[in-house]
């Protein structure tokens, strides 16, 4: 009798530990992940994607090979990695990252080439509670830009957003300026810290299109510098002082160059 008590705990706990491990998603109000944080679960998300550039973080990672049974493989994943200000925009640069796949809580914009649906990834992950967000201070200007993942359906009043549908841009867009009903789980948002009403233009660079300027020019080679508007920012400067420059993408002998 003590055996067969012992035999049904067991069984009890197995099927505990085996609920635990389920975990679906809300891509609209939410989820509290929390009590995954560091556990391995049979994750499930199903996220409506629009033909276009959507955004997207998630609490676990995605591989490359995943990306494309989802969401097709003409599907394009790109980080942001710049900020540069022009006067009173703002340029965003986003750079193609998809053969790293997805990372665990990193905001990204996500390029879908298939018409409107819900499209789902179903997949064994580890879950990380933490904050998808990533910033980048503006030199010069006293500004912070941040892109962050929504982990709750919020307004999002003062943000910027992706708009939900026909943007082959991925242009941000303020939510004051726009009919949103705000952001919901799994989407990103921009926000600049001086909150003033600034234009947000979206730059995509292909992988390893501005990583060095080693690779545009010699290291004592003197080179003018453009920024992303055809201005003339810098004359005769040596290629290695161009990395003491303010960050963001330049133009440099025809090339894009990123400075971090």
């Amino acid at each position: 009798m003590r055996k067969i008590y012992m035999i049904a705990v067991m069984a009890v706990v197995a099927l505990t530990a085996s609920a635990q491990q389920q975990l679906n998603l809300s891509t609209y109000g939410g989820t509290n992940v929390e009590p995954f944080d560091g556990k391995a679960c049979n994750v499930t998300v199903s996220r409506a994607l629009f033909h276009g550039w959507n955004t997207i973080a998630l609490p676990f990672a995605v591989s490359e090979n995943e990306l494309n049974e989802a969401y097709g493989s003409d599907c394009r994943l790109e980080k942001l990695v710049g900020v540069e200000r022009n006067g009173n925009q703002l340029t965003l640069s986003f750079q193609d990252c998809k053969d790293q796949g997805i990372e665990a809580n990193v905001p990204y914009i996500l390029y879908y080439g298939g018409e409107n649906a819900n499209r789902r990834i179903t997949k064994e992950a580890i879950i990380y509670n933490n904050e998808p967000s990533i910033s980048f201070n503006v030199k010069g200007s006293g500004e912070t830009v941040t892109m962050a993942g929504a982990q709750r359906h919020f307004d999002g009043k003062g943000c910027y957003g992706v708009l939900a549908k026909d943007n082959n841009d991925a242009k941000f867009v303020k939510v004051d300026d726009i009919n949103s009903s705000g952001f919901y789980a799994t989407r990103c948002f921009i926000k600049v810290s001086t909150g003033n009403d600034i234009i947000l233009n979206t730059v995509h660079l292909a992988k390893g299109e501005a990583t060095s300027i080693t690779s545009v020019a010699a290291a004592n080679e003197k080179v003018d510098v453009y920024n992303l508007s055809g201005q003339r920012v810098a004359t005769k400067v040596r290629a290695n002082d161009i990395n003491n420059m303010q960050p963001g993408v330049y133009v440099v002998k025809g090339q894009k160059v990123l400075v971090k």
